[in-house]
């Protein structure tokens, strides 16, 4: 009689300790589960997108009178956006530092007053009043409009180092600069026709 009793209280002990073990093991697994999860973003917003820069740039009127500086927010687009405001010849020479085939551009015998500005955003680039005859096959300034609109960077494609002129307000490539220009600059500004639209003024 007491062996049987001794045997089913140690039965009985035996199935609260498994009962015991099964509870902390299940509530343990929980635990990690729940931490794991609280490690890992449900569904995060995605994180706004950020402000556009502010650049200081000079403003034209189309007949090339100076208004002053104005600061603006820099423009970004997708790749799609700018493929769908610039025709293909604008998109490749602007959006991929193309170049257009020399003396083929519209914009090479352009001699009226006026203002070169950029395609994509307007911004004043170059002034009828520095145009000059290179002889190049491409559109050419002894200097820009004003320095501030304009970014200047090396080059080195091409198996040669040169300096890529590009708009400051929208990062546009507009072509090269050189410095084999006329006086008083001595330099030659070589620009595509395509990664611009003539104002006249």
């Amino acid at each position: 009689m007491l062996k049987s009793s001794i045997e089913s209280e140690n039965a009985r002990r035996a199935v609260g300790r498994r009962t015991f073990l099964l509870a902390s093991g299940v509530a343990l697994a929980g635990l990690a589960v729940w931490r794991y999860q609280s490690m890992e973003p449900a569904h995060a917003e995605p994180a706004p997108a950020a402000m556009p820069k502010q650049v200081t740039l000079v403003d034209f009127t189309d007949d090339g009178g100076r208004k002053g500086t104005i600061s603006v927010p820099t423009i970004q687009k997708t790749d799609a956006e700018w493929k769908k405001q610039l025709s293909p010849d604008s998109y490749e020479v602007a959006r991929h530092a193309g170049t257009e085939r020399p003396f083929t551009g519209e914009l090479l015998n352009v001699h009226d007053k006026g203002v070169f500005r950029c395609i994509c955003c307007d911004n004043a680039l170059f002034s009828s009043t520095t145009k000059f005859e290179s002889g190049t096959g491409w559109p050419s300034f002894w200097a820009p409009i004003a320095k501030e609109n304009i970014l200047e960077s090396v080059d080195i494609s091409l198996g040669m180092q040169r300096t890529a002129v590009s708009c400051r307000r929208c990062d546009a490539h507009l072509g090269h600069v050189f410095d084999d220009g006329p006086r008083p600059t001595g330099l030659r500004y070589c620009m595509n026709s395509v990664a611009m639209r003539f104002a006249k003024g």
